[in-house]
């Protein structure tokens, strides 16, 4: 390694090296709040909703009509039930949460916890259903009934 040759490509391996670690120290800091993220682009909150109609006030103005609607459907479902941000996503809660919704680039995310999602299960065959997780596409409609009945179960099952 000591021709030429081989220093050369020892001084461009090392400035590669060196270009690599620069990228990646590298941040993308957002214009509004001047935050830095590892990502271009980063999805975050300049400032924590306090509140679900902040919540929703920060989304983007396509998905607040489809948020405002299960809130509805939610909120009628269980009355009993305060309204509150826990984990930056909309909660309902009696002493413990009981069923989070939130958006997502492509889906509304329900979130009523793993055993609900095991009793819904056949109800919920044709959405995409993960431990705890309801994902309601965009472009399908709302299945306002459903969330009802998976907010009431919620409800009476964690209430105690």
């Amino acid at each position: 390694m000591n021709s030429p040759g081989g220093l050369m490509l020892l001084r461009e391996e090392s400035e590669r090296k060196r270009t690599m670690e620069e990228v990646k120290k590298m941040k993308w800091k957002c214009p509004k709040c001047g935050r830095e993220f590892e990502r271009k682009d980063q999805q975050h909150y300049c400032e924590k909703p306090q509140t679900i109609d902040e919540y929703i006030d920060q989304q983007d103005e396509k998905v607040r009509p489809r948020l405002r609607e299960i809130r509805r459907i939610i909120s009628e479902a269980i009355p009993e039930a305060q309204e509150c941000i826990s984990w930056s996503m909309p909660t309902y809660k009696t002493g413990r949460n009981l069923i989070h919704f939130a958006a997502s680039k492509k889906h509304i995310g329900l979130y009523p916890g793993g055993e609900a999602t095991g009793v819904f299960a056949e109800d919920l065959a044709g959405y995409n259903v993960s431990k705890g997780t309801i994902r309601l596409p965009y472009d399908k409609e709302l299945p306002a009934d459903l969330i009802t009945k998976i907010a009431r179960w919620c409800f009476e099952e964690y209430k105690k």
